[in-house]
């Protein structure tokens, strides 16, 4: 595979200087670090569709925000996908603020329909994202039912569990008000935020466009903003009913969970779900 690498990184005006090194986390992609005769890149091998859709988010999120590092893509196709190398670098207070006034601007960009134009995939899971006018339609057909039905089938939640996540899908209209659809990136938990000397920065996107609380929801789900990060995305009060908008937008990730990795998952859900319940 290394020479098949440095031969797409070749094809992509790029000369690599040393050897790839494999980085840690790539459950879904093979990811790999090489250093070439214009800096660092980092390299992707995976489904040439889904990285197909990574490259585009990539290249969507970059024109949305100025206050975000967003990697440029580099090169893409065959299963490859060439990104510019992102260093980690200290976490400090004003890193929290401009990362809370970044993704106020992102989700600043609107359109009238929920979803996207093709699908795409939270972890290995199919995302499917056609486009609904009614966010609440959207979050119920496309988000919460086809999890619930998938994680019933394998046995991973019972008709009961079911019938009460199939009660809060059909309830949203009751509560949860209709709003334009922000630019998300779908997939903000906190490894794929980075504080770099150039700010913070955003990667591995899942974008569509739906309630800006799917981002801020899963910060919070895995991984804990500071007090910064809030005070500069609201730039006043949280919405009063934030903790049942947090909840609802964390069962989608929650049932997520459950479906890749099992039972450990099924606590979650269950107060996440008797959050929203509660109202």
């Amino acid at each position: 595979m290394d020479s098949e690498l440095r031969d797409f990184v070749r094809s992509h005006g790029l000369s690599p200087q040393g050897e790839p090194r494999l980085l840690g986390g790539g459950d879904i992609a093979a990811v790999s670090w090489l250093e070439t005769d214009q800096g660092p890149v980092v390299i992707k091998r995976d489904d040439a569709e889904r990285l197909s859709g990574e490259a585009e988010g990539l290249r969507v999120l970059g024109q949305a925000t100025s206050r975000l590092v967003v990697p440029e893509v580099l090169g893409e196709g065959d299963g490859w996908l060439v990104m510019e190398a992102l260093e980690s670098a200290g976490r400090t207070g004003r890193d929290e603020t401009a990362l809370g006034e970044g993704l106020r601007e992102l989700h600043d960009t609107t359109g009238s329909m929920h979803g996207w134009h093709r699908d795409n995939a939270c972890g290995s899971t199919p995302q499917p994202n056609e486009p609904l006018e009614d966010g609440r339609a959207f979050q119920r057909e496309r988000r919460l039912l086809p999890l619930t039905r998938a994680c019933h089938d394998r046995g991973l939640i019972d008709t009961r569990l079911r019938s009460r996540l199939e009660n809060v899908a059909a309830d949203l209209e009751a509560w949860l008000p209709a709003v334009p659809a922000s630019l998300v990136h779908g997939d903000l938990w906190s490894g794929n935020v980075l504080f770099t000397r150039r700010g913070p920065a955003i990667i591995d996107p899942a974008v569509y466009r739906h309630y800006p609380e799917v981002d801020l929801a899963m910060l919070t789900l895995f991984g804990a903003p500071g007090e910064g990060f809030f005070a500069a995305y609201w730039d006043g009060d949280a919405p009063a009913d934030w903790p049942r908008r947090e909840a609802l937008f964390q069962l989608y990730p929650l049932l997520n969970h459950l479906l890749l990795f099992g039972g450990a998952y099924r606590s979650g859900v269950e107060r996440a779900l008797s959050r929203v319940e509660a109202g």
